[in-house]
């Protein structure tokens, strides 16, 4: 699986993107980490993204995980059909969440075996795929329950990368300030991580 990680939105480097996603255009544009949001306001995020991402020449659209809650099989079915994930910033505890109640976590372990899959996203998008979301909490409510959602928190992340993140570092962000708690976090308890600043992408092709 080919990743691209930003801190912030597209990043600075959107043509890498592009390269990335050279075969099939689909991509399921994720934005479960801002269902802490009213209908309305959280249809603006997703449409933001999708016209984000359309201006690049991919075909983007809205998947909703909550639709797939415990029906696996089903997202399974229709994740085959992308060529890639965007996964939008948020709440990251919210969205492990929704991986968990989905089955889409399961899914990108497996995904993660396909060279051709591209995973994408910023901030808990990006924090979400780190072995564990300890010290997150320092900046993410980790006890945020919206409607649907089971009240136990996960800790475990996906453990896809092997490094927690700190986006937005020292950025032009109101999280900023907290991350750098979050930071002091890693330092303390030996967690290896890397910080991001808007407008940087990381990005993995294997």
């Amino acid at each position: 699986m080919k990743l691209y990680l930003s801190s912030y939105r597209l990043g600075n480097n959107p043509e890498k993107l592009i390269k990335l996603v050279s075969g099939n255009k689909k991509v399921a544009v994720i934005a479960n980490a801002m269902d802490f949001l009213d209908g309305l306001e959280r249809n603006k995020c997703i449409e933001q993204e999708i016209n984000d991402l359309t201006k690049l020449g991919l075909i983007a659209e809205d998947l909703d995980l909550r639709d797939y809650f415990n029906k696996k099989n089903k997202l399974k079915n229709k994740l085959d059909t992308y060529g890639a994930v965007w996964v939008r910033g948020g709440n990251t505890f919210i969205l492990r969440r929704a991986m968990s109640q989905s089955g889409l976590d399961k899914l990108l372990k497996e995904k993660n075996h396909d060279p051709d899959f591209v995973y994408a996203g910023y901030s808990a998008g990006v924090c979400v795929l780190s072995p564990s979301l300890h010290g997150l909490e320092l900046v993410d409510n980790s006890i945020r329950i919206p409607e649907r959602y089971l009240s136990e928190t996960i800790w475990d992340g996906l453990d896809i990368v092997k490094f927690s993140f700190a986006p937005h570092y020292r950025s032009d962000h109101p999280e900023s300030k907290a991350v750098d708690k979050e930071v002091e976090y890693f330092i303390k308890h030996k967690i290896p991580f890397k910080t991001l600043r808007d407008g940087e992408v990381l990005v993995i092709d294997s």
